[in-house]
């Protein structure tokens, strides 16, 4: 029961979005504000928690002390293998970004073998780092573009990479860095949206659609604040919804195809495969082919993205990635098409909303989900580090 309400009284410091007192843990929890005192004093001596300085009570008594989660002593790393890019974010329970790195490369295609090694070699010295700094790693996670087994773990398919049944944790365990924090494996989107899920935590529990538009373009459905994973963790794959049949109806066309990135560049001219930020400087130029482009992208989104939302019922839709960076030009386009096509739209019409968890957004929740593991069981980290 006390490793219970250790674990009870560390999140409620880890997800408040100010810095709560004893007194306000003891009232959201309904313990005693004598229990909350002594595990709250069992925190900081395990520099899980500190103490801020005090502020002044509204009426006469001893004033509030309020309390947030220990900046540089436990982080959780979160690392990611995309199309264009690999990299990794150390994250402590502050919610502070360490250290971040990221490595552009073309992975289309690529080997395992060797696009993991490049992700091991870029995490070694990071890892060493941190170590070196005192800073205790609670473990780490790695984010893939594609269906990753949530029972067994491999990465089944990742079609933009072309990577099919790839133990990726045995693959990254053998280098000796990893030897000893193999990580725990899940798709971009669902770590996106868990990033995005935090981001928005408040007094009421965050539910929505979140987007993530990247060379390819993933989905996760995030209720009540947890992400709603499937039987076998493979939902959210919203860029292989068909919303075009083609000439004739006799190839049919994905979201993807028609919105990843690449769509869109070579809609507005570009080159296949060119950054993305091409795209948002000729769109900020005035550009009226990267305009069609991205507009002509917004609606096909919408009409996925309608779909959707006529079999979950969700309220809200939030544009991550790619969406994101030109939200201001796709918002009325997905928001008009949702109105029109959401069965339920005239009573209740989805919302769209820019992404709030900024650049990077797996990498930060891979390491968001390495430390729920330390607010489950802050025990583990009472025992000082041994070398």
């Amino acid at each position: 029961m006390r490793a219970h309400n250790l674990s009870v009284a560390l999140g409620q410091v880890v997800d408040a979005t100010s810095a709560p007192s004893r007194a306000q843990i003891a009232a959201a929890t309904g313990l005693s504000r004598g229990a909350v005192t002594s595990l709250v004093d069992v925190l900081i001596e395990a520099g899980l928690v500190r103490e801020l300085a005090p502020v002044a009570a509204a009426r006469a008594g001893r004033p509030a002390v309020p309390l947030a989660p220990t900046s540089g002593r436990v982080a959780g790393v979160g690392m990611e293998v995309n199309v264009d890019y690999l990299g990794l974010r150390a994250v402590d329970l502050a919610g502070g970004v360490l250290v971040e790195t990221v490595e552009r490369v073309d992975l289309r295609g690529s080997d395992p073998d060797e696009a993991l090694d490049r992700l091991a070699a870029l995490a070694a010295p990071v890892l060493v780092a941190l170590a070196a700094d005192g800073v205790r790693v609670a473990g780490t996670a790695l984010a893939l573009p594609g269906l990753v087994d949530r029972i067994t773990g491999p990465l089944r398919y990742a079609p933009n990479l072309g990577w099919r049944d790839v133990d990726v944790v045995a693959r990254l365990a053998a280098h000796p860095v990893l030897a000893e924090l193999p990580p725990r494996v899940a798709n971009e989107a669902n770590l996106a949206a868990r990033a995005e899920a935090h981001a928005r935590r408040g007094a009421v529990a965050p539910s929505f659609l979140y987007v993530s538009g990247e060379v390819g373009v993933g989905g996760a459905l995030v209720l009540d604040g947890e992400i709603f994973l499937g039987r076998h963790g493979w939902s959210g794959e919203i860029g292989h919804v068909v919303v075009d049949g083609g000439p004739g109806g006799a190839h049919p066309v994905s979201l993807e195809q028609h919105v990843g990135q690449d769509a869109i560049a070579r809609a507005a001219g570009l080159a296949a495969g060119a950054p993305f930020a091409e795209v948002v400087a000729a769109l900020a130029a005035g550009d009226a082919r990267a305009r069609d482009a991205v507009r002509d992208a917004a609606r096909w989104l919408g009409l996925a993205v309608a779909t959707v939302a006529n079999v979950v019922d969700v309220s809200e839709i939030v544009l991550g990635g790619t969406f994101g960076r030109v939200f201001d030009h796709v918002h009325d386009v997905v928001s008009e098409t949702l109105a029109d096509r959401v069965i339920f739209s005239d009573w209740s019409s989805p919302s769209v909303t820019r992404a709030a968890a900024g650049d990077y957004p797996a990498m930060t929740g891979g390491a968001l989900a390495v430390l729920r593991t330390v607010v489950a069981d802050p025990t583990v980290w009472f025992a000082p580090a041994t070398s």
